[in-house]
């Protein structure tokens, strides 16, 4: 089987259990868009699926979402999923589509400090440690019921919903409390803002529990290693 084949496949597969999963609790399948996570993917793969139609990309690492963005150009919409540092905050922001993974307020700030800079708008979710893992990063909810209306003063953010990550288990069900409890903080959030935070967007589910995040009311699921299954024995066949 080609490459092309290969991904063809995953990626069929994977949108129709998106698509199962949201009929199963009453949503429409185009309310959840797939974030495909390239962090481990060769750059044929990449191209491959881009070329099926994928646009939605995620990045763990900063300086691979940057130098991917040049190899891709403007028709790659760039996700960046994995934890940013302060200092590489002026590499991702004019190139990132969406940051998933804001855990401080001291990346907030460094955020808005080099917007008003680029006098540019960041869009970014704020990732909740829903499961308080020690080993997660993100905002504890209490924190953030607490400080809520400081998510306002931001002018040159935009905070575009939420994300979190369930813990690691071989039961998808078992992350069901966990992205359950970031839907209904979301709806907290709202409330706790008087409706000052439009927060539409849900990060929630990996390759082994995006179903189950999808009926929970997840927005964005980010799926890699699902998607990329086989490419490694795959035949490239080059025009």
């Amino acid at each position: 089987m080609s490459l092309r084949e290969v991904i063809a496949r995953n990626l069929s597969d994977i949108q129709l259990r998106m698509a199962n999963a949201a009929r199963r609790v009453g949503r429409e399948p185009s309310a959840v868009r797939l974030v495909a996570v390239t962090k481990y993917a060769q750059l044929e793969w990449v191209r491959e699926l881009v070329n099926l139609g994928q646009k939605d990309l995620g990045e763990s690492r900063p300086q691979q979402l940057a130098e991917r963005s040049r190899e891709f150009g403007p028709n790659v919409r760039w996700h960046l999923i994995g934890h940013l540092q302060r200092n590489k905050v002026e590499i991702i922001l004019p190139r990132a589509t969406l940051i998933h993974s804001v855990d401080s307020w001291r990346l907030l700030d460094a955020l808005q400090k080099e917007a008003v800079k680029l006098q540019a708008r960041a869009r970014a979710l704020i990732e909740i440690n829903v499961s308080g893992e020690a080993s997660k990063d993100g905002f504890q909810i209490d924190e953030l019921r607490k400080n809520s209306r400081k998510l306002l003063e931001y002018s040159h953010i935009e905070i575009a919903g939420l994300m979190t990550m369930a813990p690691q288990s071989d039961d998808p069900d078992d992350a069901r409390p966990v992205f359950r409890a970031l839907h209904d903080f979301r709806n907290e959030l709202t409330t706790l803002t008087d409706g000052g935070l439009n927060i539409p967007h849900l990060s929630m589910g990996m390759s082994g529990d995006f179903e189950v995040a999808i009926e929970e009311g997840s927005t964005l699921v980010r799926i890699g290693s699902s998607l990329f299954a086989g490419c490694e024995e795959a035949e490239i066949v080059r025009p």
